[in-house]
């Protein structure tokens, strides 16, 4: 799919981002951190377009991500869409300036697909390369939108394996104030939807069957809410819907409702602590960015809660919550235009702290 879409990059820079050199570079970006294959331009004026490859057909025979699979479809779908992009946007190779590529973390072979494709782009196309932190293009994703945040602001992160708050400050300056202990709200999703019989990917089916399910027929808990702290954990919820489906007969309208239980639990229990983070932050802009920030009754239940703490959220379009290159387009141009860049190395975690991230020097 192409997707041509537009931000205003200068007022975004306004915004907290302050470029130190031209403004008109366009540079190319390339995310294969999982399952999803995605090339982006992102030049002077924000997001030219982006070609995005859904791998979860591939996928959903197996019920999640098989890694050796992954790397090959990437393979296999890089160079094609490359081209496709290039030609659907007028834009030429000689117009590219930069190569923005996902190095982590993920899953190491998929990451290196993209990260090999991308360095030897750049050498053969001798412009500089520069590898993105995954998470920091979702906490940045917001500014691909025409109202983009300005720093510093609290990030809600729901992204596959990752849930925190994290303050962000500025460019490479993020603090995990609040992290999973165990599963992430993204993974209980998943694990929720097998269990119901629901396929992969589980977020969008169980918040699809939700919808018709009957409010507060059950309830489950909402953990680590009952104690202070920003911490969290979703082991124990799932195993309050298993407890509960294991004892129900199978029928379409327990499912919706176990299904919709599930989803209140969910967005309860990151309301509740975005609420504790305001407070102890004192921040008045929240971000809320991952695969399960484009859940419609997070978006409403947060919107509300804005509107009640008199603070202002913001979100990235739902295409741009989960994997996808354009984020990291973005990324890699604040950073290459910020003087950001790399030697001839590829490089690729599988694990990366995200505040291990350095900032711009």
């Amino acid at each position: 799919m192409l997707v041509f879409a537009r931000c205003d990059f200068k007022a975004a820079c306004g915004a907290g981002l302050r470029p130190r050199q031209s403004l008109a570079m366009i540079v190319l970006g390339i995310e294969t951190s999982c399952d999803e294959t995605g090339v982006a331009l992102c030049g002077e004026q924000g997001l030219i377009a982006h070609f995005l490859h859904s791998q979860a057909d591939l996928h959903a025979v197996y019920g999640g991500v098989v890694p050796e699979l992954a790397s090959r479809d990437h393979v296999q779908r890089l160079l094609p869409l490359l081209r496709e992009l290039l030609e659907a946007s007028g834009v030429g190779r000689e117009d590219v300036g930069g190569v923005a590529y996902t190095a982590g973390p993920g899953l190491l072979g998929a990451l290196l697909v993209g990260a090999a494709f991308g360095r030897a782009l750049a050498w053969a196309w001798d412009v500089p390369a520069v590898g993105v932190h995954h998470l920091e293009g979702h906490l940045l994703a917001p500014m691909l939108e025409p109202q983009p945040p300005s720093f510093p602001f609290l990030a809600l992160l729901v992204s596959g394996g990752h849930t925190m708050l994290v303050e962000v400050s500025g460019l490479g300056r993020y603090r995990i104030i609040g992290d999973t202990l165990d599963d992430a709200a993204g993974e209980a999703f998943d694990k929720t939807a097998k269990l119901l019989g629901l396929g992969y990917p589980g977020g969008p089916a169980v918040a699809r069957l939700a919808e018709v399910g009957q409010s507060g027929r059950f309830r489950f808990p909402r953990p680590m809410t009952d104690r202070p702290g920003l911490a969290f954990s979703f082991s124990g919820l799932k195993t309050a819907v298993l407890q509960a489906w294991n004892a129900l007969p199978g029928t379409e309208q327990n499912r919706a409702d176990v299904a919709r239980a599930f989803e209140d639990a969910v967005v309860d229990t990151l309301a509740i602590k975005c609420e504790r983070a305001v407070a102890e932050t004192g921040l008045e802009r929240l971000v809320v960015a991952g695969g399960v920030g484009a859940n419609a009754r997070l978006r409403a239940r947060l919107a509300s809660l804005g509107r009640q703490l008199q603070i202002n959220v913001f979100y990235p379009r739902p295409e741009f919550c989960t994997d996808n290159a354009a984020m990291i387009a973005l990324a890699g141009r604040y950073r290459l235009t910020r003087g950001g860049t790399e030697g001839l190395a590829i490089r690729a975690r599988a694990r990366w702290p995200l505040e291990e991230v350095e900032a711009p020097r």
